[in-house]
């Protein structure tokens, strides 16, 4: 098992996460991410 390629995998799908969050971010009203900047406070994602 290539331990090496596994953990370069998973860090790709983690940046290909990052970056179509940021879009889906981007696209959102000021309200919208107040309710999700809430949410993640609430549940203690967000400091």
């Amino acid at each position: 098992m290539d331990f090496n390629r596994r953990f370069s995998d998973a860090e790709h799908r983690r940046e290909e996460l990052i970056k179509n969050i940021e879009i889906a971010l981007s696209r959102l009203s000021v309200s919208e991410l107040e309710a999700i900047s809430y949410d993640l406070v609430t549940k203690g994602y967000m400091d």
